[in-house]
C-alpha cells in the first residue's frame, strides 16, 4: 500500500524497449510511466497516483504491468489517499 507516491523498481537484462503502465481494476489504462528504450540493468519509475491529464485518483487496487521484450510481468497495488 502507499499514500502520495510509490517508485517501482525494476530491472531488463538486456537493453531494448520497456513499456511500463497503470490499469485500473477495469482494466482500463490511467498512465503510462515508461514507454522507450533503455539500456539493461536497473531501472525505477515513480506514480503519484494521478491520471494522464494530472487528476488524483480514488484509493483502491491498480496494476502495474511492465513489457520488456518477451518479458512481461505485472503487479498488484493498493493506493490510498
Amino acid at each position: 500500500p502507499f499514500n502520495a507516491e510509490t517508485r517501482i523498481q525494476f530491472t531488463i537484462a538486456q537493453a531494448g524497449h520497456v513499456s511500463l503502465k497503470v490499469y485500473n481494476v477495469t482494466g482500463q489504462l490511467v498512465r503510462d510511466l515508461v514507454n522507450e528504450d533503455m539500456p539493461a540493468g536497473s531501472h525505477s519509475a515513480v506514480w503519484n497516483g494521478r491520471d494522464r491529464s494530472g487528476r488524483q485518483l480514488a484509493s483502491g487496487v491498480y496494476f502495474c504491468r511492465m513489457v520488456s521484450g518477451s518479458y512481461a510481468e505485472t503487479i498488484k497495488m493498493t493506493f490510498l489517499r
